[in-house]
């Protein structure tokens, strides 16, 4: 008998030592109020990145839930405006595996809201399911969804410094191996989704890394976090059905719950003073060391060229999108899409065939009064916004804005005419 009570009482000082250093998480002590400032964090309909938006909510920010599910972020937002009290937490979809719905959120979120001070990309998997898709599904959500998402609102995030994005990655970074001539081949059985989600999560290490450098001095950084050993639906999601009973125990036991899993994303989403660490891997709440293949500047800047075609990006969409940030200065020059800028005409409703499929966005000028006639009449435009509030259907066009943003029928994007 006193065998087995010392046994028990051996097996509870263990877990005690095993939850107080590797599993509690140490608190996030940042910024008390977030008024007046917006927050955009992916995959907030449950676990960490529900957890995370409470956060921000119950400090006063506006927070946009960016979740692929309407009727679970829908859910997940009333939850949140209930348990904080701030009636400022809002669902807006988006869905990481198509980068048509990243683009649609971008250019629904530009056109609705003046701030972005805190971009959290918490959303991700760790299988493909039985989901067969003709490209790296886990890459596709985990990284390159998110890299486009981050470019596109980097206007807003400029504008609204000082601005930060967190990455949410995680300690299987460390067994990644990133293959640039496979990097967005398909992914099929358990052991190369296996390899895959390290390599995602590597690539999120890497391209926080080289956001820094290329946001270096317009006070926006950046930062990767690992929540820790968490129990949330990322762990269970793919388990098979009958052995989520046995493992569910078990993962109360040695797993953080998902508001501890937040901590470390809210600590670099908030925490003052740590700007000189920008691009660094934060665990627990503090700095901490990546191996060589995570800080390899060479692979880190190799990974961004390749994301950006990946993504779609063209070589001169970002002076697209940074002109699209500030449609309400008439002088601005415009786009390459116009043929003659020393003399401005009416665009094409589209891109031309040349131009990436992707694009969103097409800029030009024309004089003032001319043009109007043929643009207003068009059916391929459904409606006029301006500084994010609709003010008219084309036929009701007044004369006289200085900058109007067109939105178009069928998902194919904007564009902005200055008169």
């Amino acid at each position: 008998m006193e065998a087995l009570l010392l046994g028990v009482g051996l097996l509870l000082g263990a877990y005690v030592l095993v939850y107080y250093n590797l599993v509690k998480a140490p608190p996030c002590r940042g910024l008390a109020s977030l008024r007046g400032r917006t927050a955009v964090v992916t995959g907030a309909n449950s676990g960490i990145g529900k957890m995370t938006a409470l956060e921000l909510a119950r400090r006063g920010a506006r927070v946009v839930l960016a979740c692929r599910s309407r009727e679970r972020g829908e859910a997940a937002a009333f939850d949140l405006r209930q348990e904080s009290g701030n009636n400022e937490v809002i669902f807006m979809a988006l869905d990481l595996a198509s980068l048509a719905s990243v683009r649609a959120f971008a250019t629904a979120f530009l056109s609705s809201e003046p701030r972005l001070d805190i971009l959290i990309h918490n959303a991700g998997i760790s299988s493909c399911g039985r989901t067969r898709e003709p490209f790296n599904l886990l890459l596709r959500v985990n990284h390159i969804g998110p890299f486009l998402l981050t470019h596109l609102l980097l206007p807003r995030l400029k504008t609204s410094a000082p601005s930060r994005v967190v990455v949410v990655s995680s300690a299987a970074h460390r067994r990644g191996r990133l293959d640039f001539t496979r990097l967005d081949h398909p992914v099929v059985g358990w052991q190369q989704e296996l390899r895959a989600y390290a390599n995602s999560k590597l690539a999120n290490v890497l391209f926080a890394r080289e956001l820094a450098t290329q946001l270096e001095g317009t006070g926006v950084t950046c930062y990767a976090a690992h929540p820790g050993p968490v129990n949330s639906e990322l762990f269970l999601r793919h388990v098979p059905g009958w052995l989520r009973p046995l493992l569910r125990p078990l993962a109360w036991l040695v797993l953080r719950a998902p508001r501890g899993g937040a901590q470390t994303p809210l600590y670099c989403a908030l925490q003052e003073g740590i700007e000189p660490l920008s691009g660094r891997y934060f665990a627990n709440c503090h700095v901490e060391e990546v191996p060589p293949a995570a800080r390899d500047d060479r692979a880190a800047h190799r990974l961004w060229e390749a994301s950006r075609k990946l993504a779609g990006l063209g070589p001169g969409e970002d002076a697209e999108s940074d002109e699209d940030s500030q449609p309400e200065d008439p002088g601005t020059p415009s786009s390459p899409s116009s043929p003659h800028p020393e003399e401005p005409t009416v665009s094409e409703l589209y891109p031309s065939p040349q131009s990436s499929t992707d694009r969103s966005t097409v800029t030009c000028r024309i004089p003032p009064g001319e043009g109007l006639g043929q643009i207003r009449d068009s059916p391929k435009v459904s409606r006029l916004v301006s500084a994010g509030a609709e003010i008219g259907t084309p036929s009701g066009l007044a004369p006289g804005p200085t900058a109007v943003r067109w939105e178009l029928g069928g998902g194919r994007g904007l564009l902005w005419f200055r008169l």
